[in-house]
């Protein structure tokens, strides 16, 4: 198994982050881009640090507000998707999540948002690079799994794929099903818990997630579901956590790689035990 943490898991700046998340074992990382930009250096940088510490850049992450956007957006939006691809290209990263729209104004229509995201996956194909699809919680028009899978098939281009957060999954309440969706579409897969909170789901999310085994969604069940269905990729944590933010990045990055030791051990769980 792959150990991948996104860098928006732990405080400090970007060196600081990889280094703490180098120390605690991982092998790869998700890039926010957030915490890149901050850091104010280039993406080759970027890769040569990677590379000193060992790790790999598995997910460069996010693109935002694509699919449905108003047609007169569309050179910028072209550009914008452009320049990350070439950004990821430089420090040798192929895989970038792209999340569903929040945008107010975009279509609700399947047809548009799945030509949108076609076109995506052919500049995508451009670069030698993939687009995983994911299905934000509270998105504005596909906001579960099944909804982004729907697109990812009807678009059925090789550099278009999947990716999978247990949080978006679990926090609606849906359970994870497989069947129909063949593994090698599945392009990223992402761990969370949560404690329950009445909040909205975004601010739940953005605040209150936690490390696998810390919450009380079925996070061991969705990591078995992917398991027995196959899936090779890279377990990567994304883990937005006000309380975490507080600690030390070396403590965070620790208490994930151990979180993700926790997971792996559950998948070996017999299947009516209780995980």
């Amino acid at each position: 198994m792959l150990r991948s943490i996104a860098t928006l898991c732990v405080a400090g700046s970007l060196p600081e982050k990889l280094r703490a998340i180098a120390q605690a074992g991982f092998d790869g990382v998700e890039i926010f881009e957030p915490d890149f930009t901050d850091w104010g250096e280039s993406p080759t940088r970027l890769a040569a640090l990677c590379r000193e510490l060992g790790l790999t850049i598995f997910l460069y992450q996010p693109l935002r507000n694509i699919e449905g956007a108003p047609p007169e957006e569309w050179p910028q939006t072209r550009e914008r998707a452009c320049r990350t691809f070439e950004t990821m290209r430089e420090m040798g990263c192929r895989n970038l999540l792209l999340c569903s729209t929040l945008q107010a104004g975009s279509n609700a229509d399947p047809a548009r948002q799945t030509d949108d995201l076609a076109r995506i996956a052919d500049i995508a194909a451009s670069f030698d690079a993939r687009v995983g699809y994911e299905a934000l919680a509270w998105g504005r028009h596909v906001n579960r799994y099944t909804q982004a899978w729907e697109r990812v098939q009807a678009v059925n281009h090789p550099a278009l794929g999947l990716v999978l957060d247990s949080f978006h999954v679990l926090a609606v309440g849906d359970t994870l099903s497989l069947a129909g969706i063949p593994p090698e579409k599945i392009f990223f897969t992402q761990f969370a818990d949560a404690p329950r909170k009445d909040l909205p789901l975004d601010e739940w999310s953005r605040h209150y997630r936690a490390y696998p085994g810390e919450g009380a969604l079925p996070v061991a069940g969705f990591a078995r579901t992917l398991t027995r269905a196959g899936y090779q990729g890279p377990w990567s944590l994304e883990v937005f956590s006000d309380a975490w933010q507080q600690a030390p990045a070396s403590a965070s990055a620790r208490a994930g790689f151990d979180s993700l030791i926790w997971l792996a051990e559950q998948c070996n769980t017999p299947p009516g035990d209780k995980p």
